[in-house]
């Protein structure tokens, strides 16, 4: 059964879309069959691994979702691109039950062959997150080390537990995941500190450090595990797959 993760967090700037397309890269290196759902009207997942944005957006097609797949330099990953189409972004935003009732039907069709589905979200709280919490299995949000961080946090786990009500016993935290950290601020410890103290064993262990071969990586339409193997954020986001692993 494939684990299905959403990557969310309503605040920007976080590291989302970055952990969302090197996690996914992590996993398929491992031997993981893995697909990544743009579902950001940025599209960044898409052009970072290389793919263009899709003229409408394969979530408000009737076609098969196989149709729309890109096939990406690492082997055993695909990514389904997003759009930036203003009419799809305004159908997928639609709350009506008939969107809402497509939108997981697409989710939830042709996603058994794939051992991992990260659907990267995009930076709100609206109908299109909740939508993917709700075809999700998982949650992973990452965070920024920053003053903000648990002010956002909280808005986040209220939606979240909203859906999990909701959605009985099929969406569960897949994990807190500190970003952009910088061990020689003292803000960054006290981030940390919270943050662990507050959430115990549902942050990573893994935190990921400002390092520039992550920020360089989509320009190349690449993972930094392929940019650049050998940095500091390519051993964080390696060292954040095997976490992922281990808690099946």
């Amino acid at each position: 059964m494939s684990r299905i993760l959403c990557v969310a967090n309503q605040k920007g700037g976080v590291g989302k879309t970055t952990t969302a397309v090197n996690l996914a890269a992590g996993l398929a290196k491992s031997g993981a069959r893995t697909l990544l759902i743009d579902l950001d009207p940025q599209c960044n997942a898409t052009s970072g691994l290389k793919a263009a944005p899709t003229d409408r957006h394969p979530l408000v097609s009737t076609a098969p979702l196989s149709e729309s797949l890109f096939d990406t330099a690492t082997d055993g990953l695909q990514v389904l691109p997003g759009s930036r189409n203003v009419r799809d972004i305004e159908t997928l935003l639609r709350q009506d039950d008939s969107q809402v009732a497509t939108l997981r039907h697409h989710l939830a069709s042709g996603l058994t062959s794939y051992d991992f589905v990260l659907i990267d979200c995009p930076p709100s709280l609206g109908q299109l997150t909740r939508t993917a919490l709700a075809s999700a299995s998982e949650v992973l949000m990452p965070i920024q080390c920053e003053y903000f961080a648990m002010e956002g946090l909280t808005q986040m786990i209220d939606v979240i537990r909203q859906v999990m009500t909701q959605q009985p016993r099929r969406l569960q935290f897949g994990g807190i995941l500190l970003t952009m950290y910088d061990e020689m601020l003292e803000l960054t410890e006290e981030v940390d500190n919270e943050v662990r103290d507050f959430f115990g064993e549902i942050v990573f262990r893994t935190v990921i450090p400002r390092d520039v071969a992550v920020a360089e990586a989509p320009s190349h339409g690449q993972s930094v595990l392929d940019y650049a193997p050998r940095s500091r954020g390519a051993r964080a986001y390696a060292e954040l797959c095997m976490e992922v692993l281990d808690r099946d």
